[in-house]
């Protein structure tokens, strides 16, 4: 199924070109069986603790609540609550050295700006906790990517050298420091 085109070389257009446009007959709101295995909220929903919606099948903020869309909602936790409130976290950062010890207050104001910045687009990325043990501060975070961005953003602000570690079970471990 040749197709000649002004003097150029013949553009073979297949049936698996034509049948991969074709759309006819699918669902995009089909629930995956993972979905479907875990209980997917319904939709809308809206978190109790935070006010994030579950809309389109994932979980957003910004969004203006509407009195009839607070009619249809379903009130629920959403996953990042549900994670923070019971100390779970997917993302461990360390922070070491004689530098951020004595800069622990501007460290701890880029951490919660790399966070505020990550909701923004992904209510569901979020700090966990921050704590001082002994000479270091340890960050959790929900998602391994918020805990590798902060390791990004310290670097870029502060300079320094970062290390990343990933798990078998997804999470990441990564440490930051700066001696001087």
């Amino acid at each position: 199924m040749a197709k000649i085109v002004s003097g150029k070389r013949p553009v073979n257009k297949g049936k698996g070109l034509m049948r991969a446009t074709s759309r006819r007959g699918t669902e995009t709101r089909k629930a995956v069986p993972a979905e479907r295995r875990s209980g997917r909220p319904g939709e809308p929903a809206v978190c109790e603790r935070c006010g994030a919606i579950f809309s389109g099948r994932a979980w957003r903020r910004g969004h203006p609540m509407t009195a009839k869309l607070l009619d249809r909602a379903v009130w629920t936790e959403c996953p990042a609550c549900k994670q923070v409130s019971g100390g779970e976290y997917w993302g461990r950062v360390v922070i070491r050295g004689a530098f951020a010890a004595a800069n622990a207050a501007a460290i701890r104001r880029r951490i919660q700006n790399v966070e505020t910045h990550a909701q923004v687009t992904q209510p569901q990325r979020r700090l966990v906790s921050i704590a001082r043990n002994a000479d270091q501060l340890e960050v959790l975070t929900t998602s391994q990517k918020l805990a590798h961005r902060i390791v990004c953003e310290l670097k870029k602000a502060f300079r320094g050298r970062g290390r990343y570690r990933w798990s078998d079970d997804g999470s990441l471990f990564a440490v930051w420091e700066r001696e001087v």
